[in-house]
């Protein structure tokens, strides 16, 4: 410990000159509101002045240090550090200060409440209180565990290896490096904080006599509040940082603060944290690189078309309509993991839709517009190209709402087109809809308007990906925070997260429609919803379906997507699938990762399934593709997307997917 006490010493040390460093703000700042860092040669000689020197002696006296007999280099080390603080702070101070500016006109953003959670928080406190009894044991209880912890603490002091009395969850990485478990200290600042975490979560978990959404919304308000108060978000308290300090004399800070000023400027001053290195990743060169052509376009989509690398293929092709909120190329990062490759090698003809980022001229669109445009004018564009009557159909997550709510539609059109539909992590019942539920109450609607109308009818895509962070907030969001401001880190480049971050805007219209008729109302679920003048029922749909899950799904989860698979009319297959929303659906076979359940029958209840259902190692992909084979039809010679009955357009992956947000 002797070693990581100089450095917070230190860094208290700069604090106290704190008003004195505000002097060279000027210096350090930008006109157009970045952070400038000079030289470490200029900034030496820009804080040489005697009330800027290196913190006096009394701040880092300490058991064997003694700084007259320090040597050269040692003196040079503190120096350096000294410096590096106080760029840091002042790189803060006026990243922070034209955010501040920024904001200022926006009084929206500076809302005390912006997740709404005050009525509810009130609501479970006062039930709290009114359960003193309840109270008083939680209380004793969390007492009890810290007096534990004191005394596994001492027995340690004494040369012991006590089991810990709080320990993180399995897979909780904010305290893999190796000090939180090794280093007294440090870890019983780990356990303190688990013990109150878990206390505080839990008694909000074990509250009762209060609506069901209302508790939910609290538990994940809590969440939140505890994930972002771990120690391993603080310097002070982290570690691996603090070691980075030493290490670097500073320069980690540094380097940490103008990720933290980029991050802000790249943002228009909100916080925007880097999740990859944007630059590294080129769509159409380095990713979305599968070959083809786009065969059709309109406002909503362009109508890809992807090269075979068979001689025959199926008769029927395959229409793949991803959701709106992401860009398709989920399907294409890489060759070795690309669906779109690897159902072409299957012999199948493989057309996506590439939805629009949307403008403001396309505001008003509509949930109708969308399906008319999107699925109907794509599915009747691949008949159209490759002669046939029939398609076979994919909708993943909200593409997948659409396309139920199509079905549904066409089934009371008597419109047989669609000879089969695969659901990837799409919901048609959303009353277990997850954590996304609690994004969807009047309150939050209101301000999503306000939002959408300040930004000329659409919602911005950085809106779309803050949401979905949050709700992994300790891997989207305080990963990122401790690596790339704590740690001055640049983040990894990732393909995957380079297109999570490529989020589409959404229209107003549409998008209010969707959240308040499904998420909402659960209008489609209860038989409710009405599309061009039709009212729709899914156990009207006879078309065969098969129905992927995942099984660590926090969009769509398992229950909910098992609710919705026992509302059509037809034959069904449902598949249970490993890992979450993304890695659960894309897991190539040659990857050899995770594992799938399978079940023939469709029983009352998902936990009913699961416990007569098979598991086998791996991907999900083989036994789908058996599947859609046997509604594919014969085989025919392969289509080559240049030579079809519509005439090119372009390459693939079209226009549309590289217009970026």
């Amino acid at each position: 410990m002797s070693g990581q006490t100089s450095p917070t010493k230190a860094a208290k040390g700069s604090k106290a000159k704190k008003g004195d460093a505000k002097s060279g703000k000027k210096a350090a700042a930008k006109a157009n509101g970045k952070t400038k860092v000079k030289p470490v040669a200029e900034e030496r000689a820009a804080f040489a002045e005697p009330q800027i020197a290196a913190p006096p002696p009394p701040v880092f006296t300490m058991p064997g240090l003694d700084i007259p007999a320090m040597t050269t280099d040692q003196r040079a080390q503190v120096e350096k550090l000294s410096m590096n603080l106080a760029r840091a702070a002042l790189t803060a101070q006026g990243a922070i200060a034209e955010m501040a500016l920024r904001q200022a006109d926006r009084p929206a953003a500076l809302s005390p409440d912006p997740f709404h959670v005050a009525p509810a928080l009130t609501e479970v406190m006062g039930r709290l209180a009114a359960q003193p009894d309840r109270l008083m044991r939680a209380q004793a209880d969390l007492f009890a565990r810290y007096l534990d912890l004191w005394q596994s603490t001492a027995r340690r002091m004494g040369g012991e290896r006590p089991d810990p009395v709080a320990a993180p969850a399995r897979g909780d990485k904010r305290f893999a490096d190796p000090d939180w478990a090794e280093n007294p200290v440090f870890d019983v600042i780990k356990q303190s904080y688990l013990l109150t975490a878990n206390w505080m979560n839990g008694l909000v978990a074990e509250v009762d006599d209060v609506d069901p959404m209302t508790k939910r919304r609290v538990e994940f308000f809590m969440k939140m509040l505890t994930d972002a108060f771990s120690p391993s978000n603080f310097l002070a308290s982290n570690p691996a940082a603090l070691r980075e300090v030493m290490a670097t004399g500073g320069e980690s800070l540094v380097r940490g603060m103008e990720n933290f000023a980029a991050d802000l400027d790249r943002g228009g001053g909100q916080l925007s944290i880097a999740q990859t290195d944007y630059e590294m990743f080129k769509i159409g060169e380095n990713v979305a690189t599968a070959p083809g052509k786009v065969v059709f376009r309109n406002e909503i989509i362009e109508l890809l078309q992807f090269s075979p690398t068979t001689e025959s293929v199926c008769e029927i092709p395959l229409v793949i309509f991803p959701p709106w909120i992401n860009k398709f190329y989920i399907l294409d990062l890489r060759p070795e993991n690309s669906m779109i490759r690897w159902l072409s090698a299957q012999g199948i003809t493989v057309f996506v839709a590439s939805w629009v980022n949307p403008t403001a001229e396309l505001a008003d669109r509509t949930f109708e517009d969308y399906m008319r445009e999107g699925i109907y004018a794509g599915t009747q564009a691949a008949m159209d190209q490759c002669g046939v009557d029939q398609v076979n159909t994919v909708g993943y997550c909200i593409g997948g709402t659409l396309l139920s709510s199509t079905l549904a539609h066409m089934a009371a059109k008597n419109d047989k087109r669609i000879a089969s539909a695969t659901f990837f992590a799409a919901q048609q019942d959303f009353s277990e809809a997850g954590d996304l539920l609690l994004f969807t109450n009047e309150d939050w609607l209101a301000d999503l308007e306000k939002k959408m109308d300040e930004g000329g009818g659409v919602l911005s895509g950085q809106t779309m990906a803050d949401t979905f962070n949050a709700l992994r907030a300790n891997d989207l969001i305080w990963s990122f925070f401790v690596n790339n401001y704590l740690l001055g880190k640049e983040p990894k480049p990732f393909d995957l997260l380079f297109w999570n971050s490529d989020q589409t805007r959404m229209p107003k219209t549409l998008h209010m429609y969707y959240l308040r008729k499904f998420y909402g109302e659960n209008a489609l679920a209860k038989g409710d919803l009405v599309l061009d003048n039709v009212k729709l029922d899914l156990g009207k749909v006879k078309t065969p379906i098969y129905v992927q899950s995942s099984k660590e799904d926090h969009i769509a989860p398992a229950r909910s997507v098992y609710k919705g698979a026992r509302l059509f009319g037809g034959p069904v297959t449902f598949t249970l699938a490993g890992s979450g929303h993304i890695a659960g659906v894309i897991n190539a076979p040659v990857a050899g990762k995770y594992q799938h359940w399978t079940n023939d029958q469709l029983p009352a209840s998902l936990d009913a399934w699961q416990a007569d259902a098979t598991e086998t190692p791996g991907s999900w992909w083989p036994h789908w593709i058996a599947w859609l084979k046997g509604k594919s039809g014969k085989q025919v010679p392969a289509r080559d997307p240049a030579k079809g009955k519509l005439k090119p357009l372009g390459d693939a992956p079209g226009t549309y997917v590289k217009v970026r947000s």
